[in-house]
């Protein structure tokens, strides 16, 4: 049996998962999003022969703004070429960059107990002047330039390197806001202040504030649009199996253990991101 004929009379959705912290790729067993990872997802959807819409599942807390634009930008750029709307699903947290994403869609549908939102832009550290201080340690940077040991975790806290910060990040935010209010602006239903002052809600308040469309979940409203006959075509990454490479077994232990060391750090950092958000 030719199981094609057996489609020929279905709507093809395909549908691509977008979930995990958005970064640049890294490590070999770094998780999570960059442009790198899902534009052959995102081409192979929009491409599918007999496709009607391209769905998107979101479910990310957020992460790198540049990313997320360059993501949210091929997104739009792929749905003009092609002409297809794209729908957006949010599940547990569409926020921060993960909302970016959801914001490239034509419509946005989530949970009713979503949390979506949080359009703002953070940054994160950890200063220890004192510690190394304490354990007797002197320490010493030399640069050919004044800004160059800017925002130092070994060294004392300077107002002018916390301004620079928060002159960028307020430059970030207002692209931010920009993008949202180019693809969501005559939705939008709220004080800008409010909205746009990093603060998230539940799916059911969203739509008041006309952050996202509709409650309602993927099947459901896809079924409502175009019908029982639908076939959900999955778009997902190749398998791979991780290869750190060939060399001495002590190379290979060495990078085997880098590899792990580096692993652990992203899945502290990826946890940073979720408990934001109580998850």
């Amino acid at each position: 049996m030719n199981w094609r004929f057996w489609r020929r009379d279905k709507t093809v959705i395909p549908v691509v998962r977008l979930a995990g912290v958005i970064a640049a790729s890294g490590s070999p067993l770094r998780r999570g999003l960059s442009l790198e990872a899902v534009d052959p997802l995102l081409k192979k959807a929009f491409t599918m022969s007999r496709a009607k819409a391209v769905a998107l599942v979101i479910n990310s807390p957020g992460g790198s703004p540049v990313q997320s634009a360059l993501i949210g930008a091929r997104i739009r750029q792929l749905s003009d070429k092609h002409q297809l709307p794209v729908l957006a699903f949010c599940e547990d947290v569409a926020a921060s960059g993960g909302y970016w994403l959801a914001a490239s869609a034509s419509e946005i549908y989530a949970n009713s107990a979503s949390i979506i939102g949080s359009i703002g832009v953070v940054s994160a550290g950890f200063g220890f002047p004192e510690a190394i201080s304490k354990l007797g340690i002197e320490r010493r940077v030399y640069t050919s330039g004044k800004s160059k040991s800017m925002l130092d975790p070994f060294s004392e806290e300077k107002a002018d390197d916390v301004a620079h910060l928060k002159a960028l990040q307020a430059e970030v935010h207002e692209q931010f806001i920009a993008y949202v209010e180019s693809r969501r602006g005559g939705k939008l239903d709220a004080d800008r202040d409010m909205l746009f002052s990093g603060a998230f809600w539940t799916g059911e308040r969203a739509v008041s504030l006309g952050l996202i469309d509709q409650i309602g979940d993927m099947h459901s409203v896809l079924k409502t649009r175009f019908g029982e006959k639908l076939h959900l075509a999955n778009i997902a990454p190749k398998k791979r199996i991780f290869s750190l490479g060939g060399g001495s077994q002590t190379k290979l232990g060495h990078d085997i253990s880098q590899g792990l060391a580096t692993s652990i750090l992203d899945v502290v950092e990826e946890r940073g991101y979720w408990s934001r958000f109580g998850l």
